[in-house]
C-alpha cells in the first residue's frame, strides 16, 4: 500500500520552513506522495455549495495562505529525493492546457520523474466568473485539456484539433522524464467516475461511497475497452486510524485502493515525530499489502 498526505499546501506547511519539515519528515516516515489542494481565487460571499463538508463552506477564510500548487511542489522536489509530488486537485478548466502542458514537464523532468497530476472540473461557480472562464463548459475542458497535453507530451511537432484549441507543428519541451505524466481524476461524482475509466490513468474520489465510485469507474474502463485494474485509485479511509491498521488496509486493498492520502492536519503539533509514528504503526506494518 502506498500512502500520501493529502492538503500538503496548507495550514502551518503554506510557508517554507512548514513545507520542509513536512516534506523531508514524511519521506523519512515513508510516505510515497504529497497531494496539494487549490484555489486561484477567493470569492467573498461565494454561494456555490463546497461538496466535501455538510457546512457546504470551505475550511479556510479569504485571507488564508493557500500557494500554487506547482510552485510549493517545486519546493518540495528540491529537498526530498523520492516523494512523489502529487495535486489532489488542480482545478484543469481553470488552465491554459499548454502552459500547463510546459509547467508540469517541466517539474517532472528537473525531479525525475516524480509528478502526477490530480484535475478536477471544480465546483466553485464564483471563482471560474473572477478568471473569465464559463463554468457550465468546466467538464468538456476538462476532457479536451487533457487530449491537448498528452498531445504535446508525446512528440514534437504536434497537431490537434478541439472545441477550445486548435493547432499544428508545434513542438513543447522538455517531455515528461517517462514520456507522460500520470493523470489521475478527482472528484465525487458518477461523471468524474466515468471521466476516470475512459481517460484517466487514476482515480481520486474523494467522498462518497468509495465502492459505488470504484464500480462506476471500472464499469466505464470496460466499455471504453481499458483495463480497469490499470488504474491505480488513491482514497482515503477513517478506518486506517483506528485499532487494527493492518485490518484495515487490508480491507481497503481488497476494494481495489491502492493508495491511502491522510489529511496533512492530523500532523500539525510535533510533525517530525507524528509522522515518524504513523510510519512505524501504519505504513511499515501495511508496506506488503496490496
Amino acid at each position: 500500500m502506498k500512502y500520501g498526505l493529502i492538503f500538503a499546501n496548507t495550514m502551518n506547511f503554506a510557508n517554507r520552513d512548514g513545507l520542509v519539515e513536512l516534506a523531508t519528515s514524511a519521506e523519512a516516515a515513508g510516505f510515497e506522495s504529497l497531494w496539494t489542494v487549490e484555489h486561484t481565487v477567493y470569492p467573498d460571499g461565494y454561494e456555490s455549495q463546497y461538496p466535501y463538508d455538510k457546512s457546504g463552506r470551505m475550511a479556510m477564510r479569504a485571507d488564508t495562505p493557500l500557494p500554487d500548487p506547482l510552485i510549493w511542489l517545486t519546493w518540495v522536489a528540491a529537498v526530498t529525493e523520492r516523494l512523489r509530488l502529487a495535486t489532489g486537485i488542480l482545478i484543469l478548466p481553470q488552465r491554459n492546457p499548454l502552459v500547463l502542458a510546459k509547467e508540469v514537464a517541466t517539474l517532472d523532468a528537473l525531479s525525475g520523474g516524480r509528478v502526477e497530476l490530480g484535475v478536477g472540473v471544480g465546483w466553485l461557480e464564483e471563482e471560474f466568473n473572477a478568471l473569465g472562464i464559463p463554468f457550465a463548459e468546466r467538464g468538456p475542458r476538462t476532457d479536451e485539456y487533457i487530449e491537448v497535453m498528452r498531445a504535446l507530451w508525446d512528440g514534437d511537432h504536434a497537431e490537434f484539433s478541439g472545441r477550445f484549441h486548435q493547432f499544428s507543428g508545434i513542438s513543447s519541451n522538455p517531455k515528461p522524464a517517462r514520456g507522460r505524466v500520470p493523470i489521475h481524476i478527482g472528484g465525487h461524482t458518477r461523471r468524474a467516475a466515468e471521466r476516470a475509466g475512459r481517460i484517466g490513468d487514476g482515480y481520486f474520489p474523494g467522498a462518497g461511497d468509495i465502492g459505488d465510485s470504484i464500480s462506476m469507474m471500472r464499469d466505464a474502463a470496460a466499455a471504453a475497452g481499458r483495463d480497469p485494474a490499470s488504474i491505480e485509485v488513491t482514497a482515503f479511509d477513517p478506518s486506517v486510524l483506528g485499532n487494527d491498521p493492518v485490518g484495515a488496509v487490508e480491507a481497503l486493498a481488497a476494494q481495489g485502493i491502492n493508495r491511502i492520502p491522510v489529511p496533512s492536519f492530523l500532523f500539525l503539533n510535533d510533525t517530525k515525530d507524528a509522522l515518524a509514528g504513523f510510519g512505524e504503526r501504519v505504513i511499515a506494518p501495511t508496506a506488503h499489502v496490496g
